[in-house]
């Protein structure tokens, strides 16, 4: 595991978190994907500045979030906590990152929902980069102990465990970047506004609620932990959201032909 990667350039000496590092090749390449998603809609909005402004609030409310989740935390290590690299809680970074998209969309004149459609494929993507920094620096995300032949030990992580363990990030890359993939392609056809991002909560939402079961998240409900009960709440959103946004485009194509009948 690298949790730090030395820079050495002449002088000047500096250890980078190699999670900041992830977490900055992330929003790059989240910029990157939702500026192609602008120019094939012909949106020129400023995409790389709101993926800036969404990043910084999804941090905030990731962090917010574990503080929340895990108080012993914040007993033990008092306001220091907040500025801890590791311990960042998906759920709040979604909710934050979802509400500061909304915003920029409606002051750019996109409208909120038609803008976390374009965000959608960007935001997958994202995910699985920056879970590469949770992997390199053994910050605690990885799963339970497994004898399965990619098990791995984090010996030198923030958090070092010794014996082989679920490689959980590695996992939720492969499933950000299957996810992020899928919905690229879905969003470059003709679709009801609101239904990438219906897609996107029912697929990450599934997701995260199945590498869970492998994560070392304590039960809170049920039998299920805080991230799984979140996770059903973004699969039940993203279904209600897929019939609401398919039902709302129909009522335009029905209308002329009911002006047509009452003409006749």
């Amino acid at each position: 595991m690298i949790p730090y990667l030395h820079l050495h350039l002449g002088a000047f000496q500096k250890d980078i978190p190699t999670f900041g590092l992830m977490l900055w090749l992330a929003a790059v390449s989240g910029g990157l994907i939702m500026e192609r998603s602008f120019r094939r809609a012909r949106i020129s909005a400023d995409a790389i500045g709101m993926v800036l402004v969404t990043v910084i609030a999804g941090i905030v409310g990731a962090k917010l979030w574990h503080v929340i989740d895990t108080p012993s935390e914040f007993r033990a290590q008092g306001w220091s906590v907040l500025w801890d690299t590791g311990g960042f809680a998906w759920f709040g970074g979604l909710v934050f990152g979802i509400s500061a998209l909304v915003i920029q969309g409606i002051r750019a004149r996109i409208g909120g929902l038609r803008t976390l459609d374009l965000a959608a494929p960007a935001a997958a993507f994202g995910y699985g980069i920056g879970r590469i920094g949770c992997f390199l620096s053994g910050d605690g995300c990885y799963g339970k102990p497994t004898s399965l032949p990619w098990g791995m030990a984090f010996p030198h992580g923030i958090e070092p465990i010794n014996v082989p363990v679920h490689p959980t990030p590695l996992y939720e890359l492969a499933g950000g970047l299957i996810i992020g993939t899928v919905l690229w392609f879905r969003a470059g056809k003709r679709r009801p506004t609101g239904s990438i991002l219906a897609e996107y909560l029912v697929l990450t939402g599934v997701a995260r609620f199945s590498v869970e079961f492998l994560r070392r998240n304590p039960p809170v409900l049920w039998g299920l932990s805080n991230a799984q009960l979140a996770s059903a709440g973004c699969v039940v959103a993203g279904v209600v959201l897929f019939f609401w946004a398919a039902k709302r485009s129909s009522v335009p194509a029905e209308q002329p032909a009911l002006a047509i009948e009452k003409t006749a």
